[in-house]
């Protein structure tokens, strides 16, 4: 049925005030290839971006499914956002602030967060794979059930982050702060933990077959329930650890090097103990980013 041009006026002014109130929030930049798909129910909901907004000023906008692809975010502003259910693949968004920004059930395929800032955001039931957040300051985010396959966290700040029951298959936190973090009945086979600083943090059931803990500070660490079977534990120092069993060191592959709690005593493993401890780690790549979306257009039927 044909919208009548009363109903086709409203539209059409409804839509373009909505359009006109994101492109004021961006930079002077965003002029160079971005653009819009804009439906008629729910304008936040179908904003697609492509091309370039470097520092655009997007705070507390709700952008909730809307989609990102091969666009460059650098610096942006989107501090408190509401990003639910966005899709944001193969995007840069390097040094960007997300302070308190909303981005639960969002897609972060092979997208760069590196230098990012996420303190207090919330990114529960998220997928990153391949995602970047290498540098970049978590601190206290929330990432409950999010599934983090491959993703770059090196030299990140994860301090007092929730990481419960996420999967992190050889996820890279090497140098990461995760202090007082959690990562409870989450899944890090392959995982690479060395040189990290994980004082206090929970462990607590999680998987770490062939994980990498070399050279980490595990001080007050809870490993109570976790399972280390061929996880590297060689040159760490797991003596303040908490919750540790001679049955999870004995499957864990250990040196000279090695300090354990009083009691317990390492083995070596035979073979060669390489990242992931034998086990082989497939990072998938970050996708090839599609063309960019077309201009908005106005649907009356």
């Amino acid at each position: 049925m044909r919208a009548s041009p009363a109903s086709f006026l409203r539209t059409a002014i409804a839509v373009t005030a909505s359009v006109w109130a994101l492109a004021a929030a961006a930079s002077a930049s965003a002029d160079t290839g971005i653009s819009f798909s804009v439906g008629d129910r729910d304008v936040s909901r179908v904003v697609s971006f492509g091309g370039a907004c470097v520092r655009c000023e997007l705070s507390g906008r709700n952008l909730s499914g809307a989609q990102f692809h091969g666009a460059n975010f650098t610096s942006a502003t989107l501090v408190g956002a509401d990003l639910r259910g966005a899709t944001v693949i193969g995007s840069n968004f390097a040094s960007s602030d997300f302070t308190r920004a909303d981005l639960r059930q969002a897609e972060l395929v092979g997208t760069s967060f590196a230098g990012a800032t996420f303190v207090d955001a919330h990114l529960g039931g998220v997928e990153a794979q391949g995602a970047v957040f290498s540098s970049a300051d978590l601190t206290g985010a929330n990432l409950t059930g999010a599934e983090m396959i491959g993703a770059d966290f090196g030299n990140a700040s994860l301090v007092n982050a929730d990481l419960g029951q996420t999967e992190m298959f050889g996820a890279n936190l090497s140098r990461a702060d995760a202090t007082g973090a959690s990562f409870a009945d989450a899944e890090m086979t392959g995982a690479n933990l060395s040189g990290g600083v994980f004082v206090r943090a929970s462990f607590r059931n999680a998987e770490l077959h062939g994980a990498r803990l070399t050279g980490g500070d595990f001080t007050r660490a809870d490993f109570t329930g976790a399972e280390l079977n061929r996880a590297d534990i060689r040159n760490t120092d797991l003596s303040g650890a908490r919750g540790l069993t001679q049955a999870q060191v004995s499957q864990a592959c250990a040196d000279d090097n090695t300090r354990l709690p009083s009691g317990l005593r390492g083995s070596q493993c035979r073979g060669r103990i390489g990242t992931g401890g034998g086990v082989v780690v497939a990072v998938p790549r970050p996708p090839q980013p599609p063309r960019p979306p077309r201009p908005w257009t106005i649907s009356t039927q």
